[in-house]
């Protein structure tokens, strides 16, 4: 399907050419005939996919130009609520319709001087659109048309109450849209509660994740995830990249080291002032700037087409999450990587994330490298350790030695302090010997042990390097 056959508004072909959009993509060409026909819906679909175009299309064949609000739009974020709105400024460019952003950390007179010169389409953040209505400045009484997106993002940051009262004095009769990327029960039933008979979509069920994103998995302990990365950056290359950590002081910590390493690369998250944000995402889009690391909030509906690399520095514990956090490559049909780094207490969330997205992460390796490495690679005994925390090792002493496995035990404590609860399995061999420590003290029993002999032998602990990773 083109275009041409799906647009009879002139304008809006138009508009579409100037974008340089060839063809619908799936979500576009089900979306906008059921909201054409007026009818209420709910769509499960990731970003990346052109829902933007899919609920901006239908609203604006249908608005007039009036100065008066007959859109309304709600977004999790201020990024999100900035893109949305820049979307549907373009999708209006040969109309005389309207469109203003309102959100936080923008002058709130600004807001409202463009709100008094007329405007008919607002997109905004719940709590500065509760800001404006509650000091007057604000009314939706002309909505007719009513979008929720990305509402399961916004249910997450816990919006869902100031959604509700938004919704309470929003017109009852109207369109209402609701887009996101996972169909959570408190989301159904808020559907339920304030729309009518929704049509339910779900775009590309088969997978919850964009396909043309390669997704993998790499085996790597907390300590060796920097050189991980580094090598990933020196070996790849990205156009861009994005690096995903759980806490703020993580993202602050990682950009701090990645410019001490001479990489291109900055934080975003909550804590930054909203002009410190700004102009980080504007070195970004423009290219400047190779790396941005963030949170899942401060990162959440960042719409960048040229993203390469999505790399999970910490694997997120939501599965949903995940979903979102690779939405930002492989947009507008290009495509992506999506790499997470995954620890050994980790494993198990590889299957969720497999079960939820209903896709597949193949397991790889670091690359190899091609030189000199960036950053070194560390001893982590994380990366040996089996599911118990026990990390095998080779000891030089056997039964030549007139040592068993009880006498093994003793001298290890002896020499260490090591307790026995924290000494697994002991094989005596002829020569040398296998024994199982946990990871808490095996560097201690390392070095501990490392000063004494037995019998004018020097005593040798070595890490089994090949050893069963269960």
């Amino acid at each position: 399907m083109h275009f041409e056959s799906l647009l009879t508004d002139e304008r809006l072909l138009k508009a579409v050419h100037a974008l340089e959009w060839e063809e619908p993509t799936p979500v576009q060409e089900q979306v906008i005939p059921i909201a054409r026909a007026g009818q209420d819906l709910m769509a499960q679909a990731q970003t990346g996919t052109g829902k933007t175009g899919a609920f901006a299309i239908p609203i604006i064949e249908k608005l007039q130009q009036s100065n008066r609000i007959q859109c309304l739009v709600l977004t999790p974020t201020r990024e999100l609520a900035m893109q949305v709105a820049g979307d549907l400024h373009d999708m209006a460019k040969f109309t005389k319709l309207k469109t203003v952003p309102i959100y936080g950390g923008q002058s709130i007179n600004v807001q409202t001087d463009r709100i008094r010169k007329g405007v008919e389409i607002v997109v905004g953040t719940p709590g500065r659109l509760m800001d404006l209505m509650r000091r007057g400045e604000l009314s939706f009484e002309e909505v007719r048309f009513l979008v929720l997106d990305e509402a399961d993002r916004m249910l997450d940051m816990g919006f869902i109450d100031d959604i509700e009262w938004i919704l309470q004095r929003v017109p009852k009769q109207r369109q209402t849209m609701l887009f996101s990327a996972t169909l959570p029960e408190q989301i159904r039933e808020l559907a339920l509660r304030y729309m009518r008979t929704p049509k339910e979509l779900i775009i590309s069920q088969e997978s919850l994740t964009v396909d043309q994103a390669q997704q993998s998995y790499i085996n790597v302990g907390r300590r060796n995830k920097l050189w991980a990365l580094c090598r990933i950056m020196d070996i790849e290359k990205p156009q861009l990249a994005m690096v995903f950590c759980s806490t703020k002081r993580m993202v602050d910590t990682l950009a701090y080291k990645l410019r001490a390493y001479g990489y291109s690369a900055e934080g975003l998250h909550g804590d930054m002032s909203q002009a410190a944000r700004d102009k980080v995402m504007q070195k970004f889009r423009s290219g400047k700037l190779r790396v941005l690391i963030a949170t899942d909030v401060a990162a959440r509906g960042l719409d960048i087409e040229d993203v390469s690399h999505v790399i999970n520095y910490d694997v997120p514990e939501n599965p949903e999450d995940y979903v979102h956090r690779i939405g930002r490559t492989a947009r507008a049909g290009k495509s992506g990587k999506a790499i997470t780094f995954i620890s050994k207490e980790e494993q198990h969330l590889v299957k969720a994330i497999e079960s939820f997205g209903r896709t597949k992460l193949e397991e790889h390796d670091v690359p190899e490298s091609r030189g000199r490495d960036t950053v070194k690679r560390q001893l982590d005994l994380d990366e040996y350790a089996d599911h118990f925390g026990m990390v095998p090792f080779s000891i030089n002493l056997g039964k030549k030695d007139g040592i068993g496995m009880v006498d093994m035990i003793r001298f290890i404590e002896r020499k260490t302090g090591i307790i026995e609860h924290l000494i697994g399995n002991v094989d005596i061999g002829e020569e040398s010997s296998r024994i199982e420590l946990h990871k808490s003290v095996a560097f201690r029993a390392m070095k501990g042990l490392e000063q004494y002999s037995m019998q004018n032998k020097r005593i040798r602990l070595d890490l089994i390097r090949d050893g069963p990773r269960q």
